[in-house]
């Protein structure tokens, strides 16, 4: 192990639950407006994620008055509060970019359910 994977291995938040894409996330995030930070919850569904350490990210996606919106989160970042996992999915994709063409009642995915 080199110097910069140690650095990296500290820097790392151990918070962030195990995530899959089709997971329903409710992503808390600091907002800094002027002087004042408050936090602003992200609601919306996994479509993809990036590991590999400290470059990791995840891609949320909410339809929002009609209009479809994508944020890009780093995993690692002290700008994020916390991730809940609100809700599971079935999905057979590690990528779900084929939500974006989708509208209504055909963007919808089939929630797991746990006995």
């Amino acid at each position: 192990m080199n110097i910069v994977d140690g650095i990296e291995r500290e820097q790392m938040r151990m918070d962030v639950p195990f995530l899959w894409a089709g997971d329903k996330v409710r992503v808390h995030y600091r907002i800094r407006e002027g002087e004042k930070v408050r936090v602003q919850v992200f609601e919306g569904v996994l479509i993809a994620q990036k590991r590999g350490g400290m470059g990791a990210s995840i891609t949320v996606r909410k339809v929002s008055f009609g209009v479809g919106v994508e944020r890009v989160f780093p995993v690692h970042t002290p700008m994020i509060e916390k991730v809940e996992v609100v809700s599971h999915s079935k999905v057979r994709r590690a990528k779900l970019y084929y939500l974006r063409d989708l509208k209504g009642k055909a963007a919808r995915l089939k929630e797991l359910r746990y006995a």
